[in-house]
């Protein structure tokens, strides 16, 4: 089948898009290259150099009529969406209901949405979080989510448009930049390698840090490739279900760096520091209904992810 991905060039995106050639589909890249990269475009993927607020998207649109849109084109960063709402909601909800329009018009099938468990329940009455959680966002990234899950559901009654939504927890893995939800992996990483320290980002009672659900980007691809088939009108956690702290994740980081190469002992103890605004003390997801709908379960452990990561980070 054509499938168009919006943020095709990014972290996650690109490595959807090499699924989907992989597995013999038709796929159409479009991506303004803001946080994406040139090197990771599939080279038997057609790319548009595009934003997908802007107006020409609709004559793409008319012109490879894709059966799927996979979106995950996207402003990623919690914090900068509360440095500049304005933007995060320019890109987050207007360029997404520039999207949603042109696929209603010329008959895409479906839509594969990629929202934020990581993010969008806030502090959760339930945890771990079901999707059965009703939605609290505590910052402007988290609400922009939860608001074009709001028109999916729109352009479903209104039009008839299908559609997947994707909950993802932290994901991690190779092509990650150090930004975004899942990007303290990419930093801590990166740092480490150059012999800089790390800092851990904490609220006052828990010095050791946030808790988060880390997930492998390969697991992640696997719900997309299952998304273009399965789970109608629904939206469905994507992550681990497995609580990690800040620090114990840096733990881990540091001791697959040092099995490789020799690291600084002073390294060892990362600094801290207050808590950022938008940060959530914990974020921890259940993952049943992925497995219910999609037929989906996670396969990577942390630190066989680490492993991976490092390994691509190291040859890049």
């Amino acid at each position: 089948m054509k499938i168009l991905v919006t943020g095709g060039a990014g972290f996650i995106g690109s490595n959807v898009t090499d699924a989907y050639v992989e597995a013999g589909h038709e796929v159409v890249v479009v991506d303004n290259l803001y946080t994406g990269k040139w090197e990771n475009l599939h080279p038997e993927a057609k790319f548009y150099l595009m934003d997908i607020r802007a107006p020409e998207i609709h004559k793409l649109l008319e012109y490879e009529r894709p059966e799927v849109i996979n979106h995950h084109a996207a402003q990623i960063s919690v914090p900068a969406s509360v440095a500049d709402p304005g933007f995060d909601a320019s890109v987050n909800i207007k360029g997404f209901i520039n999207l949603l329009e042109g696929a209603r018009r010329v008959g895409t099938r479906k839509i594969i949405f990629i929202s934020s468990g990581g993010a969008i329940y806030g502090e959760g009455e339930e945890y771990p979080t079901s999707e059965a959680c009703t939605p609290q966002p505590l910052s402007p990234y988290a609400i922009a989510k939860a608001v074009s899950e709001n028109y999916l559901h729109f352009y479903a009654h209104q039009y008839g448009l299908n559609y997947i939504v994707l909950r993802y927890s932290n994901i991690y893995g190779p092509r990650q930049i150090p930004n975004g939800e899942a990007g303290v992996v990419a930093i801590f990483m990166d740092r480490l390698l150059e012999n800089r320290p790390c800092m851990i980002y904490h609220f006052l009672s828990e010095p050791e840090g946030m808790i988060r659900d880390y997930c492998y980007v390969g697991d992640v691809v696997d719900a997309n490739i299952l998304a273009l088939k399965a789970g109608n009108k629904k939206a469905v956690n994507i992550g681990t279900g497995k609580e990690t702290r800040t620090q114990i994740l840096f733990e881990t980081i540091f001791d697959i760096i040092s099995n490789k190469r020799p690291l600084h002992n002073s390294l060892r103890i990362p600094d801290r520091t207050s808590a950022r605004p938008g940060d959530l003390k914990k974020s921890c997801l259940k993952i049943y209904l992925a497995e219910e709908v999609l037929g989906w379960k996670p396969k990577t452990v942390l630190s066989e992810g680490i492993e991976r990561t490092l390994e691509w980070r190291m040859g890049h």
